[in-house]
């Protein structure tokens, strides 16, 4: 396997193909000469990291003749490459003519794509794994390249995973997680094409007693959730942490315990918005304030009551009436010089009301004005907000939780410092209010009224400011939903108990977004289709598409005797020969527990990362073994 990339998503990708899949991984990052300005040190930072490179191996390759023998030289499991470019040199040295998958997770999206174009030159055959942040682009590069395989390999399958070229966004696969996160009892959704997978959190409804499985338990939580020295939040755990896939038998025997159970299987559509201009999200429902309408209202109603005491006094038709009074109104009226006193002093009153009608008219035409003005700028948060989501941070990951929440129908206030920042548009173009401004700076947060906000979602790519950010929205508002965007799980940790002690009685979450993403990168190496990922505190279960026929394991069972308690289970099932964005699956319950599984069946299942890889055959594991140990 061959990782090039030079950020956290490229350490943890590396130090997952090898320690969930056995996989000996050649991880290749810029050297000096490529960036003059990026911090250098990165390659030993790489090597600190996974704490098996001595020294720094530049551009050195395993000896085809040694390959051919089926030798393994004096390589570490992860070999750490400095290049100063991704060209054909520094591809070939890394092997990529022997290599089984290459993951280009570069920031820069033109890079990847001009590595893409030469890795697939050189090896036809080569699975390829690519991180782009735009989705159209995406599409179009991975049919491109695997049109480009098939010319230069006519043999070769397109639709085995193998041949396929398998573009995702880090961004894209941890946004479900964190928007799921910001609000308790939101639930977590899997796509796979017309089928989406729900899974929620349940407690008990009384001490002692077991949750409600639903249709089935994806996950135990942890024991400790009312101790504040307790280990939920973290990747790592003890006895007493999440399970992942547990047994029947342990599911009943963990009473007081949380679980994530599978909910329902149904469509749910984005909500669609409707206005008078054909949902282009223009505020025509507020052109005027309050005060304006209830100045209109006012007029009105004087123009009511003079129709009503002319046809009393005067004893004309109503309608002649309230057409008399709207002339002198308006000042288009015959003076009534020879009418009756009635009459007369009526002119004089509904003139009056004339008078007033005009600056009420002026002020409507200047707020009408200023609030088209401001349709295409920057929208404040309204004074009696409450119950929203603050959201910090509008990069690529901020920019796609936003897009969740608000499919979601959340309300959202954002927060963010730069005012060029990618996900201002998004944010116009939903009429979400924003902040702008540095967090860390007096007054920012109680602009986007913190103090009456249902959660916070601080999504920075800075662990200091997310935990600044926290922590003086706990000063505001003890009992706030907090979410961290934290890469160290230490530091993770010790935050994760230190607020817990402080607040025992606030929901606190730590995420990392390169832990999130890692395990579907990684999974579209080894040649599975991964679905996606629901968070567990702090660790991961996938949900895969698998065709049986390549999976000896689930090859005549039922799903209920291919189920293995902390690897893997199957939840969906459908015909191996539609494609999957056409597939119809089954939900569990619907699924014949006695009809074995056979080639011609696709299953969704849900596994563990060690599942998933036991069930490629890369890592055998014994039925009714120890669960998933967590990695760090």
């Amino acid at each position: 396997m061959i990782v090039c990339g030079d950020d956290v998503l490229a350490h943890r990708l590396s130090a997952e193909l090898h320690e969930m899949y056995d996989a000996r991984v050649t991880l290749l990052v810029p050297g000096p000469g490529d960036a003059p300005d990026r911090p250098v040190g990165r390659t030993g930072r790489a090597m600190a990291l996974f704490g098996r490179v001595t020294a720094a191996v530049t551009r050195t390759a395993v000896p085809p003749a040694a390959s051919a023998a089926g030798e393994t030289p004096d390589v570490p499991p992860i070999r750490v490459v400095e290049t100063a470019e991704i060209d054909d040199t520094a591809l070939l040295d890394a092997g990529v003519e022997r290599a089984a998958a290459l993951a280009l997770v570069f920031e820069d999206d033109e890079r990847n794509i001009r590595a893409a174009l030469t890795a697939r030159r050189l090896n036809p055959r080569l699975r390829l794994v690519i991180r782009l942040y735009n989705r159209r682009l995406g599409q179009h590069l991975a049919t491109l390249l695997d049109q480009a395989a098939a010319v230069a390999e006519p043999g070769l399958d397109p639709e085995k995973p193998d041949a396929t070229t398998t573009v995702l966004s880090d961004a894209d696969t941890a946004a479900p997680a964190l928007a799921a996160t910001a609000v308790a009892g939101s639930k977590k959704i899997i796509q796979a094409g017309g089928l989406l997978l729900h899974a929620v959190d349940r407690t008990p409804s009384a001490p002692g007693e077991v949750a409600d499985p639903g249709l089935c338990t994806l996950a135990l939580l942890s024991s400790t959730a009312s101790d504040p020295a307790g280990c939920e939040g973290s990747e790592r755990s003890g006895p007493q942490g999440p399970r992942l896939l547990p047994g029947d038998a342990e599911v009943a025997a963990a009473t007081g315990r949380g679980i994530v159970a599978l909910e329902t299987v149904r469509y749910e559509g984005p909500a669609q918005t409707t206005g008078w201009l054909g949902g282009s999200g223009l505020p025509v429902g507020s052109l005027f304030s309050r005060r304006l309408r209830w100045s209109l209202a006012g007029v009105v109603a004087a123009v009511l009551a003079l129709t009503v005491a002319s046809t009393f006094t005067t004893g004309d038709h109503p309608l002649h009436a309230a057409y008399l009074i709207l002339l002198d109104v308006f000042a288009i009226g015959d003076p009534a010089v020879d009418e009756p006193t009635s009459r007369q002093l009526l002119q004089i009153l509904a003139g009056f009301v004339g008078l007033l009608l005009l600056p009420v008219v002026i002020a409507a035409l200047l707020e009408a004005f200023g609030t088209l003005r401001s349709a295409t700028t920057l929208r404040r948060p309204p004074r009696g907000l409450s119950g929203h989501v603050v959201l910090l941070g509008l990069g690529k990951v901020g920019t796609r939780v936003l897009a969740r929440l608000r499919r979601m129908n959340i309300p959202v206030v954002c927060v963010e410092a730069d005012p060029e920042a990618r996900g201002l548009a998004l944010a116009r173009r939903l009429r979400v209010p924003i902040v702008l401004g540095d967090v860390t700076e007096e007054g920012v947060l109680e602009a986007a009224r913190i103090h009456r906000a249902r959660a916070l979602l601080a999504l920075t790519s800075v662990d200091i400011t997310n935990l600044e950010a926290a922590l003086h929205a706990r000063s505001v508002s003890p009992g706030l939903r907090v979410a961290l965007r934290l890469y160290d799980d230490d530091f993770a940790t010790a935050v994760y108990r230190t607020l817990r002690t402080v607040h025992p009685g606030a929901l606190t979450r730590s995420r990392s977004v390169s832990h999130l993403s890692a395990p579907a990168f990684a999974g579209a190496m080894m040649g599975r289709q991964v679905l996606g990922a629901i968070p567990v505190e702090r660790r991961v279960l996938l949900f895969a598409a698998l065709d049986v026929a390549d999976h000896p394991l689930l090859q005549g069972r039922t799903p209920a005797e291919a189920f293995e308690p902390g690897a893997w289970r199957v939840i969906a099932r459908g015909d191996a020969g539609v494609p999957l964005d056409r597939s119809r699956y089954a939900a569990l319950p619907e699924l014949p527990g006695d009809r074995a599984l056979g080639p011609g069946d696709r299953v969704v299942v849900a596994a563990t990362r060690r599942g998933l890889a036991a069930l490629h055959g890369r890592r055998t594991r014994p039925r009714g073994g120890p669960v998933e140990e967590p990695v760090p």
